[in-house]
């Protein structure tokens, strides 16, 4: 498969309609997470973080391959992933991942095509159009 990308392609969108607090209480059992902000609304609240689990860092980083593998044509084309976190995800958030093109080049024999990518918070109570994470992909086109 080839990918078709100049400087400036932006990617299709990718959206997360609302983020599950119970994929975060499984994910937060899956990685042995002890930190109870993903799972415990008392916990949440004694802190005084309100009453909506956060997402875990990992998903919020999935979200972003997700978007770029897909456009790339599958996870094998991912070269590299570089991300910060900004901000927190919280369950019910509607979330979007925008990326451009802002290189195609060739090394090893492979074209690639570096994009910034960011996730962002679309509606969901609080956040909203609030970048959360924000980074750079590479993804080998062909």
């Amino acid at each position: 498969m080839t990918t078709a990308a100049e400087v400036g392609t932006e990617l299709p969108g990718y959206e997360v309609p609302s983020v599950s607090a119970e994929k975060m209480k499984t994910m937060a059992a899956l990685l042995s997470d002890p930190t109870a902000i993903h799972w415990d609304v008392e916990t949440l609240q004694a802190l005084g973080m309100g009453d909506r689990p956060v997402n875990q860092g990992p998903l919020n980083m999935g979200y972003v391959m997700n978007a770029v593998t897909a456009w790339a044509g599958g996870p094998d084309r991912l070269r590299r992933l570089r991300v910060r976190f900004l901000g927190n995800v919280l369950a019910g958030h509607h979330l979007r991942v925008r990326a451009t093109v802002t290189a195609v080049r060739e090394e090893d024999g492979a074209r690639l095509a570096d994009c910034d990518v960011v996730l962002e918070v679309v509606d969901g109570g609080g956040g909203d159009g609030a970048a959360v994470v924000s980074g750079t992909a590479t993804v080998v086109l062909s």
